[in-house]
C-alpha cells in the first residue's frame, strides 16, 4: 500500500447532498474520507488501499467501509 497524501495532488469539494451511509456511490472522481482519521481514499481502487485507522480499506475495484457513517463522499479535481 502506498501512502500518499492525496491532498497534495487533488482538490476536494464534498459531494452535496451527501448520500446516504447505506449506498455510498462509486466513480473515478469520488474519493471517500474517512472522518476518524481524515485520510482520503479513492472509492474504486485498483491497488490496496486503506485508511490509517482501517475503517476505510480496499482494492481490485471495490472499497468497503466498517463504519459508513464516518464517511464523507468528496469529488476530487487535479489541482
Amino acid at each position: 500500500m502506498l501512502n500518499i497524501d492525496l491532498r497534495k495532488i487533488y482538490s476536494f469539494y464534498p459531494l452535496e447532498p451527501q448520500p446516504d451511509p447505506a449506498a455510498l456511490p462509486k466513480g473515478g472522481d469520488l474519493y471517500y474520507e474517512c472522518l476518524d482519521c481524515t485520510v482520503i481514499v479513492n472509492s474504486v481502487p485498483h491497488i490496496k488501499a486503506a485508511c490509517a485507522c482501517g475503517n476505510l480499506t480496499g482494492g481490485g475495484g471495490a472499497m468497503t467501509a466498517k463504519n459508513p457513517e464516518r464517511v464523507k463522499v468528496v469529488r476530487g479535481r487535479l489541482k
